[in-house]
């Protein structure tokens, strides 16, 4: 079921992208040869010829061999053996055609640059989708964070850290445990948990607290803790819980979590980075297909919303790793449509197909080092 689940979230993220790319060029004039879902070999296919019949078709035969009149005027469009994402092919995208107008070659830097930029605008698109609808349905969020408007829903007070020889730590609280009740009495926020904590200051209380799948009863008597110079036990909490808002506030918020969650990934992307650079140890901050997977049945199994927020995740990560100037990903080949802009002239496509051949083959060394890396943690 984990690997079912992973499969089609990550065909969806990569369906997605490569939508982008292929509405955009159609939409600027550029002929898209073929959009399929999946990857070869082709099962089926279908397409209008060139009187504007319908034509399918099956396997993976090639159209050239056809009469002229029965070859697609426009787009093909295929379904695929490897079910994962999909592709675009579009026309004069390995630099051909410059002299038609419907070839990817034959346009403006800019309208080049904005095909290639679409697929990650539309992962970032994609998150906001979906991450509104989560607002709809209910996403978990910090009941700190929840608006006036929020609905809540399964409020928890997680345990965050426990101060050393605190009764808390002398009772085995530790962090990650969630705080249920104290003395029969549920708890649903903060400042519920510190009103019954100074309700009992001196007296042995009787704790519920969930510690991973176990519920546990402790007894801890809270004191006036020196830090703050109030009663407690000697922890910090966060309160979480599902918060749902109404059809335009959910947008709103999934708007501002969009941005929130990219501004996040980029500076701890900045901070991988500049730990590789100054020799500090990233091997557990980076994790790949193998870990995706796992973490990706592991979300899936608290719930729908919960896989929502986490697709989003994705979705921004795969913009901003697509983004980024490396030779075979869209932010490289954006980055050949500058330099031709001060040169004033294109970079030999010759140089430019092997240096995207060089970079593709990194990335795959790449994701085999972190693969294997990802199948030792499992082991």
């Amino acid at each position: 079921m984990t690997v079912l689940i992973f499969i089609l979230v990550l065909s969806v993220l990569v369906f997605v992208h490569e939508f982008g790319h292929f509405w955009t060029a159609r939409k600027l004039g550029v002929k898209a040869e073929e959009f399929g879902f999946g990857f070869p070999p082709r099962l089926f296919g279908f397409y209008r010829d060139q009187q504007g019949q319908r034509r399918h078709f099956w396997g993976n035969r090639s159209l050239d061999e056809l009469p002229l009149e029965q070859k697609p005027k426009g787009t093909v469009y295929s379904l695929n053996w490897l079910p994962i994402g999909g592709f675009v092919k579009i026309k004069g995208e390995n630099g051909e055609g410059k002299q038609e107008p419907d070839s990817f070659a034959a346009q403006s830097l800019g309208k080049r640059a904005l095909i290639l930029a679409a697929g990650v605008i539309m992962n970032i698109v994609l998150a906001f989708f979906l991450l509104s609808l989560g607002y709809m349905l209910g996403l978990p969020q910090s009941l700190d964070e929840a608006g006036p408007s929020a609905r809540i829903t399964q409020a928890q007070v997680w345990v965050m850290e426990t101060l050393p020889q605190s009764p808390a730590a002398d009772a085995g609280l530790e962090a990650g445990d969630v705080i249920m009740a104290v003395n029969g009495q549920a708890v649903s926020s903060s400042e519920n948990l510190q009103a019954l904590v100074a309700e009992n200051n001196g007296v042995a209380t009787n704790f519920l607290v969930k510690s991973g799948d176990e519920e546990k009863q402790v007894t801890i008597t809270p004191t006036v803790i020196a830090s703050t110079g109030k009663p407690g036990i000697g922890v910090s909490i966060y309160a979480s819980g599902k918060v749902r808002y109404p059809f335009f506030i959910a947008i709103w918020e999934g708007l501002k979590a969009t941005g929130l969650m990219f501004w996040a990934i980029i500076v701890a992307f900045a901070t991988l980075i500049r730990d590789l650079f100054l020799g500090a140890s990233v091997s557990g901050q980076v994790t790949g297909p193998v870990g995706i997977a796992t973490l990706t049945g592991q979300v899936a199994s608290l719930g729908f919303t919960y896989l929502l927020q986490f697709m989003a995740l994705l979705s921004l990560n795969l913009a901003l790793i697509n983004i980024l100037p490396f030779p075979a990903l869209d932010g490289g080949r954006i980055l050949f449509v500058v330099i031709e802009k001060f040169k004033g002239k294109p970079v030999k496509q010759s140089v430019e197909a092997w240096i995207h051949t060089i970079g593709f083959w990194l990335l795959l060394a790449l994701i085999v080092v972190v693969t294997y890396k990802d199948i030792g943690r499992l082991f």
